[in-house]
């Protein structure tokens, strides 16, 4: 039973995270992005709460997976373009006189609930 709430919770919480995001990545407006971001937030930490129990249920499939060379191949190189973009990310910081008044206006939503 718990391996099924694992799966149906990854499951929603995959169409939750895919349509929130795709929706802020077409709809480029800060506002916007603010308004989803309690959902996207919410919908993510249950998506690592069922990921790691899928994993669980799942690691000696994946592990099976990982030994063919070419999903090993494909993982590695993923894996590489996420190291790559995290770097990107961070060096690419945003001044402070217009991160600064952001974040403000950004707690200010939350603690109203919007």
């Amino acid at each position: 039973m718990t391996r099924k709430i694992f799966a149906v919770s990854l499951f929603v919480s995959f169409v939750a995270m895919s349509t929130s995001g795709l929706m802020m990545f077409v709809i480029e407006k800060p506002s916007f992005t603010m308004q989803m971001h309690p959902v996207h937030k919410l919908f993510g930490l249950l998506m690592i709460v069922s990921v790691v129990g899928h994993l669980s249920y799942n690691y000696r499939a994946l592990l099976q997976y990982i030994r063919s060379k070419p999903v090993a191949t494909a993982g590695t190189f993923l894996v590489c373009v996420l190291i790559l973009l995290y770097g990107v990310a961070l060096n690419n910081a945003i001044p402070e006189t217009i991160a600064k008044p952001l974040d403000e206006l950004a707690r200010e939503a939350e603690e109203k609930g919007l």
